[in-house]
C-alpha cells in the first residue's frame, strides 16, 4: 500500500502531463492550464487512488476516476470564485480577476465537461460510478446555493447548516472514495462504507475548518484568524451560538454583525465561548471524526490494507492549522 503523499506525486506527475486541453483557442485553454498549475492538496483524487488499492493495484480506471474528480473539483473553485468575488486563489489571481469574468465562467464550464470526458474512459462498472458521479455534482451544487442562499438569512439552523457543508463540501469526498472502490471491484457494503467514512470525514474536517478559522493561531493556520467573523460568514459556530445565546448576548451577536468594530473579532470569540459554541463546536469535530473511523473500521480489508487512510484521517481530522 502506497502513502498519501507518494500517491499525490504519483498523481500530480501523470495529472500535469496528460491534461487533455488542446492548444487552441488559447483563451479559455492556458486559463485552464494556469489554475490547474497552482496546485492544491489533491485530497479528493488521491483517496480515489487509496480506495481502489484496498482492492487491487491501482488501475487505469482509477486514474480517469481520480482525474475527473480532480476536473470538477477545480470547476466549482472557478464558479465559487465568482459568485463569492474572490480576487485570489492559493495566493494568485482568481481566474476571473486575470483573464476577465467571460473566461472565468468558460474555463468553468468546460473543466466540468472534460470531467465527464475523463469519466468516460472508464470499463468497469461505467453506469454505476456515472449514476454516482451525477448525483454528486448535482448536490455540490445545491450545497454552493444553500450556501449563498444562508448569506441573505437570520433563521439558519444547525441541521441546515451541517447538510450545507454534506452536500457543498462533504460528498464529493466520499463519491472518490466510493468511484475508487467501485472500479477496483469494491461493490456493496465496502464501497457504502467508504462513502460514509469520507462524507464525515469531509463533514469534520470542515467544522474544524470553522474553528481554526476564529481559534487558530495565526502562525499555524497562516493567515489572520477570524476572517470569517469579519465577513459575518454563516459557520458552526455563529449559528450555535445564535441558537444558544440569550436576549442580551443575542442582542450583542446581532449588533457585532450589523458593524464592524476594532473588537468585532474579539468580541464576537468571548460570545462564541459565553454561549458554548467552540465546546459544542469541538464536540462535533470529534462526533462526525469518530464516525468516520468507525465506517473505515467496518470496511471488510484487512487492518493493514486500510492504515493509509487512516493516517490520512488522523492528518486532517486532528490538525491545527
Amino acid at each position: 500500500m502506497q502513502s498519501f503523499s507518494d500517491l499525490v506525486s504519483a498523481f500530480e506527475q501523470r495529472f500535469t502531463t496528460t491534461l487533455p486541453f488542446p492548444e487552441q483557442p488559447v483563451t479559455i485553454y492556458d486559463p485552464c492550464r494556469y489554475l490547474l498549475g497552482l496546485g492544491g492538496k489533491r485530497v479528493r483524487p488521491v483517496v480515489c487512488l487509496m480506495a481502489n488499492e484496498l482492492f487491487t493495484e491501482i488501475n487505469e480506471d482509477a486514474w480517469h476516476a481520480a482525474t475527473g474528480v480532480e476536473l470538477f473539483h477545480n470547476f466549482t473553485l472557478i464558479h465559487d470564485d465568482i459568485m463569492d468575488k474572490a480576487p485570489l486563489r492559493r495566493g494568485q489571481p482568481t481566474i476571473h480577476a486575470k483573464y476577465g469574468l467571460t473566461a472565468g465562467i468558460l474555463c468553468g464550464d468546460i473543466m466540468g465537461i472534460y470531467a465527464y470526458h475523463s469519466l468516460a474512459n472508464i470499463n468497469q462498472s461505467l453506469q454505476q460510478v456515472m449514476q454516482l458521479f451525477n448525483k454528486t455534482a448535482i448536490e455540490v451544487c445545491e450545497g454552493q446555493q444553500l450556501d449563498m442562499d444562508f448569506e441573505t438569512r437570520d433563521d439558519v439552523t444547525l441541521e441546515e447548516y451541517i447538510k450545507m457543508i454534506t452536500l457543498k463540501t462533504s460528498v464529493l469526498l466520499a463519491c472518490s472514495l466510493k468511484m475508487g472502490a467501485i472500479v477496483g471491484g469494491g461493490l456493496g457494503d465496502n464501497a457504502n462504507k467508504l462513502y460514509e467514512f469520507g462524507k464525515n470525514m469531509g463533514i469534520a474536517f470542515q467544522l474544524q475548518d470553522d474553528y481554526l478559522d476564529a481559534y487558530g493561531e495565526p502562525e499555524k493556520v497562516g493567515k489572520q484568524t477570524g476572517g470569517d467573523i469579519l465577513a459575518n460568514k454563516k459557520t458552526f459556530l455563529l449559528v450555535k451560538a445564535l441558537q444558544n445565546a440569550d436576549t442580551k448576548q443575542r442582542a450583542a451577536i446581532e449588533l457585532l454583525l450589523n458593524n464592524d468594530s476594532e473588537n468585532k473579532v474579539s468580541e464576537m470569540l468571548e460570545l462564541f465561548t459565553a454561549t458554548g459554541a467552540d465546546a459544542a463546536c469541538r464536540d462535533a469535530v470529534a462526533h462526525y471524526s469518530e464516525m468516520a473511523f468507525q465506517c473505515l473500521e467496518e470496511v471488510a480489508i484487512p487492518s493493514k490494507r486500510k492504515q493509509p487512510l487512516l493516517e490520512l484521517a488522523s492528518y486532517l481530522l486532528m490538525r491545527d492549522k
